[in-house]
């Protein structure tokens, strides 16, 4: 990887950070405030959520949701960036780690490495990406449900469709991947 180096950058940077810290308790204020009005709108958003609406349907197979553990719920991505690409969500309408319990926590994490190997035994991937996108500017999707990605990557699996046209081409059946992923799963016990 290349890198430019751009002193004249310096200046802005350090007066951003010093920025930063003001609006930082500015912001502190805003949010024990907003904390509030968040508690009141939590209802609402709950019932708004689509993972929640999903988990509350009860229709597993039909919204391709894989398993529900104890504290976490593993599901295929309905929106994939490629084939075997899982959701692991806390059950509980979470949007941040530290809203989970230490035990959700650990739940989420061992899924995470037992996903990862499930993933490499049925589709052969060539490597994964593991992580959370937490709040909109993070590019969470849904950002008021916290959820991991556990994302196969195959060597070759990317090309120019989604920088020159915006779009990604899908060449499997969602259907077809969660019957093959679901027998693994639930073989597992946490």
């Amino acid at each position: 990887m290349k890198q430019l180096y751009a002193p004249w950058r310096e200046n802005y940077t350090v007066s951003v950070a010093s920025a930063d810290a003001k609006a930082s308790a500015d912001a502190k204020a805003m949010a024990d405030m907003m904390a509030d009005m968040n508690a009141k709108n939590e209802k609402t958003e709950h019932t708004e959520c689509v993972f929640c609406n999903h988990f509350a349907d009860n229709q597993d197979e039909n919204h391709f949701i894989i398993k529900r553990f104890k504290h976490i719920i593993v599901m295929l991505n309905l929106f994939p960036y490629n084939a075997g690409h899982l959701l692991l969500l806390p059950m509980d309408h979470k949007a941040h780690l530290s809203e989970l319990s230490p035990d959700t926590r650990q739940e989420l994490i061992e899924l995470a490495n037992h996903s990862s190997e499930i993933l490499k035994k049925i589709l052969h991937c060539d490597g994964l990406n593991i992580g959370l996108n937490l709040g909109k500017a993070a590019g969470a999707g849904i950002p008021s449900h916290l959820h991991m990605h556990v994302l196969p990557r195959f060597t070759g699996d990317t090309n120019f469709l989604p920088t020159l046209a915006d779009t990604k081409a899908i060449s499997f059946d969602l259907a077809k991947i969660y019957r093959q992923l679901k027998p693994e799963f639930d073989k597992l016990m946490l």
